[in-house]
């Protein structure tokens, strides 16, 4: 299951102790500085699940300074990695403290308390800085395949990539979004919409969101379909009542199934479909041609 959003609180170590000086001994030394937190963030979707087992990450603290003026340990940093397309929302302020945009990204989220002076009387450290963010997953893609439920958008980004999401006669039978990629192009599969889901009705706003940072969108209907044009117009309605202007995104119409029709009613629907003024590409995973056709166009784009 795809855990797009997490609360967790992050820490920076305490700073050591200095070392103060005893009965006019050697001098002693200052604490080591707290570890601190850092973000990486990976092409991994699935990073946040991790956070359903655990939900609180402190770095190590600094050790107390030494005599002879030595310097006490530093404390560990740690790591935690985070699927690109994750915003980090500080909790108390609802500010946006971060946005991770690409895979391979390193950021200092939390820095490490500063270790105490050694000296006369010898100083505490620093506590580390403390967050409670809220981390928030929207996928990254150039494409994203949205439509109906059972429009075919899992098996042709099977038929495209390397995923193997699964497929079934059936609604709904991709309940989270698949990634794929073709020729390093990202592909996001973003599950069935229906009347009713900027609302929250059937897999709802869980997923719509996730269609905002989608370059083009790849609007596959099924020839399969009793009212073509109707299935269109539900699914942009859906789209535009999300707002976060999602329908202004470049978009491609994807004729899917078009083995399942007769060529005269093929060209009616090409036509009827025309009325739109989207371009139009039929496909059939079973046409290795029309596949090729498809991947030639996905180039061009």
């Amino acid at each position: 299951m795809l855990i797009d959003r997490a609360e967790i609180t992050i820490r920076g170590g305490h700073g050591g102790a200095g070392m103060p000086n005893k009965f006019k001994g050697p001098a002693g030394g200052n604490g080591g500085n707290g570890g601190s937190v850092f973000i990486k963030t990976s092409s991994n979707i699935n990073l946040l699940n991790q956070f359903s087992e655990k939900d609180i990450f402190i770095a190590e603290n600094g050790s107390m300074g030494g005599k002879n003026n030595r310097t006490g340990k530093q404390g560990r940093d740690i790591e935690i990695l985070l699927p690109a397309g994750t915003s980090i929302i500080d909790k108390e302020s609802g500010e946006s403290i971060l946005e991770l945009t690409k895979p391979g990204e390193e950021k200092l989220i939390c820095r490490g308390g500063r270790g105490g002076f050694g000296g006369t009387t010898g100083s505490r450290g620093e506590r580390g800085e403390e967050k409670r963010i809220i981390l928030s997953l929207k996928l990254l893609a150039d494409f994203g395949l949205i439509g109906l439920p059972n429009a075919g958008k899992s098996s042709l980004l099977n038929e495209l990539t390397n995923a193997k999401a699964e497929t079934a006669n059936y609604p709904f039978t991709t309940l989270e979004p698949n990634l794929g990629v073709f020729e390093n192009r990202c592909l996001a599969d973003i599950p069935g919409l229906i009347e009713g889901a900027s609302k929250g009705k059937g897999l709802g706003i869980a997923f719509l969101k996730h269609i905002e940072k989608v370059s083009t969108l790849l609007h596959c209907i099924s020839c399969e379909s009793q009212d073509h044009l109707k299935d269109y117009k539900t699914v942009r309605s859906e789209l535009e009542k999300f707002g976060f202007d999602l329908t202004n995104k470049p978009e491609v119409i994807i004729l899917t199934k078009t083995d399942l029709i007769n060529i005269e009613d093929f060209q009616k629907l090409i036509k009827r479909l025309g009325k739109i003024g989207k371009k139009i590409i039929p496909v059939s995973i079973h046409d290795f041609q029309s596949l090729e056709e498809l991947k030639k166009n996905l180039r061009n784009i």
